[in-house]
């Protein structure tokens, strides 16, 4: 059973969890059904394995309703031989699965083409097996963490000092997977039911080159991987449009791809006409003319660039690497092309953040509606919330973010630019669940049915902390709700997933946060007017070493 934890229209959007469907439904020796929150494929009469896709720390404790739906014990410590294999994967699994890791028979780490063949060929080898044998070979297939064979150790300050194998033939620490073949992913099913309807997904990059300080999908999904046009991208594409006349193209940075003009170019031939194109956040440096041009053509309305901030010194904290001139630029050209909207996202609460810098944010916004009348700006912003294996792992949430975003609110929406703030609430929520070890599971297990409210979760956490919940045997209590969200850690402090490897090591993160928060960035006055001003802000040549 291949579980998603949302509705269909929601999951049958997710390019990941349709991958990981078709690479099993592929094989002759596996009967894949599939399970979302609303509906779901006639049931096994036995089922042996349970997986579940996630994307989203909101989404993580959908998990355990799923599983109860289906009848299977929530804690993995209380499966016997007859239960099934609970698995998980995802980027987000693969940053931190420690909060879920109770829950959780085996997470594979990583990029799932080269571990679902490996995961699904080491069970089959011992199907017959009893559970801690199945679960020790799952053990020996690189990327597959089994954490009920990784024991967590605290002090007696309650600050985790490892994760360790419980057993000298394990690995004492695992590192995701890393596809690096000639062709990403593109849809196996287009369906009208789904939130986009009738799409053809393609993945035209997979990470992202720049490197923003807190970015997930670039730093741990690295290195940048591109297929190639003429055996990757075009049959991809291609095979899509022999059913749909639907296509999206997909990727942290999409324009960055060497021969994505040349793509857009093939796109505007006469015979794509009746082809609509949409294009996930592009780089605001890329946008052309051209660009603009061949997606009005090809049916998209609106283009979506990421600002970060709208002051130049938190992007250069960030290492966004985007000059204010350049944002203008974007604006212009998709206005010139013939788009009719320009979408950006960006953060508030980052750190060193100051209100002057939310206040830049607002003025940049008001600058570009004067600036190209008629285009249609809405803004995107959300609370910084640090993700583990990034340079921000170690700072916490921003208390002050709430107000700042009402400040966004206030200065923005009078003056008829859009604003579509993420909830600060839930962003405290999200903060709690990729920092946390294995002592948020029992608060998690106690949220449920109050899981729609940051007073939900707060009551579910001091309920555990004073006792009132079960605990795991041997399960310390989790530490201070504040300690968790909103403190700045030391780089010293042993964190929970630090016996899973990134990309990149952990001196090498603290190095770029260092250079992104320690080191002088420079700032002048008035850098952030707009181009054509005394204080036009000259692109960055800082890059990671």
């Amino acid at each position: 059973m291949l579980a998603f934890p949302s509705t269909y229209s929601v999951g049958i959007t997710s390019l990941g969890y349709q991958v990981v469907w078709a690479t099993l439904a592929r094989r002759a020796d596996v009967d894949v059904r599939r399970l979302f929150t609303d509906q779901g494929d006639p049931p096994h009469r036995r089922c042996d394995l349970f997986g579940l896709s996630l994307s989203w720390e909101l989404d993580g404790p959908v998990l355990l309703d799923l599983l109860e739906q289906q009848r299977i014990p929530i804690w993995a410590s209380q499966r016997g031989d007859e239960d099934p294999i609970v698995f998980g994967g995802g980027p987000v699994l693969t940053a931190n699965p420690e909060p879920l890791a109770p829950f959780l028979d085996a997470v594979l780490l990583g990029d799932g083409e080269l571990l679902l063949p490996a995961f699904i060929d080491a069970l089959q080898s011992c199907r017959q097996a009893c559970r801690d044998e199945r679960l020790a070979a799952l053990a020996q297939v690189p990327g597959v963490y089994v954490p009920a064979l990784y024991r967590p150790d605290y002090g007696s300050d309650g600050n985790l000092l490892a994760v360790t194998p419980v057993s000298g033939d394990l690995p004492t620490s695992l590192a995701k997977q890393t596809w690096q073949g000639n062709t990403l992913s593109h849809s196996t099913v287009v369906t009208p039911e789904s939130a986009w309807p009738s799409i053809h997904m393609v993945e035209v990059v997979r990470s992202c080159p720049e490197l923003c300080r807190f970015c997930l999908a670039s730093y741990l999904t690295l290195p940048f991987r591109t297929p190639s046009l003429d055996d990757g991208l075009i049959p991809a594409v291609e095979a899509g449009l022999a059913v749909t006349r639907r296509l999206g193209l997909l990727g942290a940075s999409v324009t960055q791809h060497p021969q994505f003009a040349d793509l857009l170019q093939w796109l505007d031939q006469d015979r794509f006409a009746d082809t609509r194109v949409s294009v996930s956040s592009v780089r605001a440096a890329t946008v052309t003319p051209e660009l603009g041009r061949i997606l009005a053509r090809r049916g998209s309305r609106s283009l979506t660039i990421a600002i970060e901030s709208g002051s130049a010194r938190m992007r250069e904290v960030v290492n966004k690497k985007l000059a204010t001139e350049e944002i203008f630029a974007a604006a212009r050209y998709a206005k010139e092309g013939g788009l009719t909207g320009l979408k950006l996202y960006g953060m508030a609460g980052l750190p060193t953040e100051e209100e002057a810098d939310i206040e830049a944010t607002a003025s940049l916004l008001l600058e570009l509606k004067k600036a190209t009348p008629g285009l249609r700006l809405s803004l995107g912003v959300s609370t910084f919330v640090p993700k583990a294996h990034t340079p921000f792992q170690w700072q916490g949430v921003r208390p002050e973010a709430e107000k700042r975003l009402k400040l966004l609110a206030k200065r923005l929406r009078p003056k008829g630019v859009e604003l579509r703030p993420e909830s600060y609430g839930w962003s405290v929520i999200q903060a709690l669940l990729s920092r946390s070890d294995r002592r948020l599971a029992p608060v998690i297990a106690a949220a449920r049915g109050q899981n729609e409210s940051l007073g939900g979760w707060k009551r579910a956490y001091r309920a555990v902390l004073a006792g009132e919940v079960e605990r795991p045997a041997g399960m310390p209590p989790p530490p201070p709700w504040e300690e968790v969200i909103h403190a700045t850690w030391s780089a010293e402090r042993v964190l929970p997933w630090d016996h899973l490897k990134g990309p990149l090591s952990k001196a090498v993160l603290a190095d770029h946060a260092r250079r992104s928060l320690v080191e002088p960035v420079p700032s002048a006055t008035g850098e952030d007017r707009a181009p054509g001003g005394s204080g036009a802000q000259s692109k960055t040549a800082v890059r990671p070493r």
